[in-house]
């Protein structure tokens, strides 16, 4: 008999996590110190119109994702709470007002978690069962903060960045999905990091997929789907696709190069993006992610 050619099935591409920290200009960590919280009601609103671009250019690619949305936010604009979960998109709590959690402590996290919630849920009429720290600010400082979460019924969180960072990061977390707690079901599905010379990087989005080259991130998410076989995770803010926003001139000089570097050329850059990978929401990763952990537990 001749031989015959071996058949090659190829590997089933990774739907990677797409979400969305909807949160406007003025309410960045980045500005925390400059920009006072009373004085919010009267700078403009811009998110509104940068969610709604968000929402075409979704559209236009066929992807959904997840939007981690402010409690502020969504009580000012129910009206485009409801157009993000009719477009088929999960809506997610990112908290009320961006505070970070280790300013916090378990009461007060608390009931930010279940104002923000509240008014998620009657903006939209869905269930939120995802959360997403401000500024990823759940690390070592805050052992606390998972068992408040699964009180309160969360299925998942996003809220870790396993990187040693000047603004946030936990450096000994683990790099993919975990169960934090043993009597909980609870996923954290922390921010993508890649290895690069034997160190984590960061590369789930934001600031550093704005000023690196795209070829950077395209290959961190291609050694995650194909190294590690995990989905990645991705990040960015409405306020990274509006160049015409105010500036900030008060601002540390390395906050307003962070923030505006690059705000011209993220759209491009996103659309690219979602073309070249496979991607779903955050609840369909944390679903899979726990079923993997059970499967790993047998």
């Amino acid at each position: 008999m001749g031989s015959m050619a071996r058949l090659t099935i190829p590997r089933r591409r990774i739907a990677n996590g797409l979400s969305v920290d909807v949160e406007d200009w003025f309410q960045v960590g980045a500005f925390e110190n400059v920009i006072e919280r009373d004085s919010w009601e009267a700078l403009p609103n811009r998110v509104s119109d940068n969610v709604l671009r968000i929402l075409d250019l979704f559209a236009e690619a066929n992807v959904k994702a997840t939007f981690f949305t402010l409690g502020w936010v969504a009580r000012r604009n129910a009206g485009l709470m409801r157009r993000i979960v009719n477009a088929g998109h999960e809506m997610a709590s990112h908290g009320w007002d961006h505070a970070r959690v280790f300013t916090l402590g378990p009461k007060a996290f608390a009931e930010d978690l279940e104002r923000a919630r509240m008014t998620l849920e009657d903006a939209t009429g869905v269930q939120v069962i995802g959360y997403r720290a401000p500024s990823f600010s759940i690390d070592q400082r805050t052992p606390w903060a998972y068992d408040v979460l699964a009180e309160q019924g969360y299925a998942y969180s996003s809220s870790v960045a396993p990187i040693v960072h000047d603004h946030y990061g936990w450096r000994n977390a683990p790099r993919f999905a975990f169960q934090p707690l043993a009597h909980s079901p609870l996923i954290e599905i922390p921010v993508t990091t890649a290895i690069l010379g034997g160190k984590r990087v960061a590369a789930g989005g934001g600031g550093f997929f704005r000023v690196l080259p795209y070829a950077f991130s395209r290959w961190a998410i291609r050694q995650v789907n194909r190294a590690e076989r995990r989905p990645a995770v991705f990040y960015f803010h409405p306020w990274e696709i509006d160049p015409d926003q105010p500036r900030v001139p008060d601002a540390p000089l390395r906050s307003r190069f962070r923030h505006y570097t690059n705000l011209d050329k993220m759209a491009g850059k996103l659309t690219e993006l979602i073309h070249d990978f496979d991607w779903c929401r955050m609840d369909q990763v944390a679903h899979r992610e726990a079923i993997r952990a059970e499967r790993l537990a047998a």
